[in-house]
């Protein structure tokens, strides 16, 4: 694996490639005679984790891909947004916009895991002519809320904002005594043994006098203001026209197991149980691996 630096028009995108290119990558020139022979595969992670959650999958999927996987602003050791933002769920799909309009593919193979799965399931409805084939690990679509909680959403977005301000500086200096203490609250929170979350964690954390600190931006934690309702997660769904392969975990979240009138929503969706739980890539990456490309050989994705 190999660092990567992305510039968008204002954001600076850090990520794992399975490739050397130049840093930072600043248009699309300096990626065209690196992306040739094989497909793009590009991974997106989820809620407060990083590139490196896919770093168990690149060994074999390296060798039918080039696969590009990225920190979400905020995440990793990609910038934290502007200080007047609040990660709407919107601006992740634009970042993903702009990141596959650099990389300057025909189409592009969408790999995202739980909150990364949404944006790419959202982006690969806007954009149906750009994404090859979806990949989508304990996640589907955008969540949904009816249009009558519009103003209770809005209030309790509000007011974690608020709650995010007055406690601004005490978050801040916030620190844990070692690098095992930040591995051990992962495992409990996450449910993995510690070489399976380790690679997330050392991307995720820096050491300052002595002390352990989160990278990821701590507003990351405020509500939504809004969600779409469920007619406007429909119409998304409706909208994605190509492939699309669901992972989800044994013990993972239930409500992502699909009944079969909820997969006849989608125009081409195949779901597949995992062994593990919500991170089920890193309860069983092999698994993962062979799952990815047998459903990418069934309609020619793979260059071999």
């Amino acid at each position: 694996m190999y660092q990567i630096e992305l510039q968008l028009a204002d954001q600076m995108l850090s990520g794992l490639a399975s490739f050397s290119a130049p840093l930072p990558i600043e248009n699309k020139a300096q990626l065209s005679a690196v992306l040739t022979q094989k497909p793009v595969m590009v991974m997106l992670h989820g809620w407060q984790d990083n590139a490196a959650s896919f770093a168990p999958l690149f060994g074999k999927l390296a060798e039918h891909f080039h696969i590009i996987a990225i920190d979400w602003p905020g995440h990793g050791l990609s910038a934290p947004r502007a200080a007047d933002n609040f990660y709407h769920f919107f601006d992740y799909v634009d970042d993903l916009a702009q990141l596959v309009a650099l990389l300057d593919q025909p189409q592009v193979v969408l790999a995202g895991h739980s909150m990364g799965a949404l944006v790419a399931m959202s982006y690969a409805a806007a954009f149906a002519d750009k994404v090859a084939s979806l990949v989508l690990i304990e996640g589907l679509s955008p969540l949904s809320q009816a249009a009558e909680n519009a103003p209770e959403r809005l209030r309790q977005g509000i007011e974690s904002r608020q709650r995010y301000r007055s406690r601004a500086h005490q978050r801040q200096n916030r620190s844990m005594d070692s690098f095992l203490q930040a591995l051990d609250l992962r495992c409990a929170v996450n449910g993995l043994l510690p070489e399976q979350i380790k690679p997330v964690v050392e991307r995720g954390v820096y050491q300052r006098d002595g002390r352990w600190y989160w990278r990821h931006d701590n507003r990351l934690r405020c509500e939504s203001l809004y969600r779409m309702t469920p007619e406007q997660v429909s119409a998304l769904v409706g909208s994605v026209q190509c492939p699309v392969l669901s992972l989800i975990g044994q013990t993972g979240y239930r409500q992502l197991k699909m009944s079969q009138s909820q997969a006849l929503e989608w125009q081409q969706l195949e779901q597949v149980e995992i062994a593990g739980g919500h991170h089920c890539h890193l309860d069983s990456p092999e698994r993962v691996i062979g799952e990815i490309l047998l459903f990418s050989s069934n309609f020619n994705a793979l260059t071999k």
